[in-house]
């Protein structure tokens, strides 16, 4: 998906803080959410699109996503984690 030289200059636009690509199973469990129609942005907007990647925060409580290969770094786009109903350990 992203080479290693490309992430590695990658951060958050909010903090600057490190980004690390986000797992598989992450994934998988973001876009059944997405599927049901419950999945909100840091804007508050529905997400009604499935997403092929992720780019997580070094916190673990955001998400920025990566659609057709191009991560979306835009703050209001991020992904709050805590929808999930856990946090995530620097994937």
């Amino acid at each position: 998906m992203l080479r290693g030289e490309i992430l590695a200059t990658l951060c958050c636009p909010e903090d600057r803080s490190p980004l690390s690509l986000a797992s598989e199973s992450l994934i998988t469990e973001i876009n059944t959410i997405i599927r049901r129609g419950r999945l909100r942005n840091r804007a508050g907007q529905i997400i009604g699109h499935r997403i092929d990647g992720g780019l997580t925060r070094a916190d673990g409580d955001m998400m920025y996503p990566i659609i057709e290969g191009i991560p979306v770094l835009v703050r209001d786009e991020a992904i709050p984690l805590a929808q999930l109903g856990h946090k995530v350990d620097g994937e």
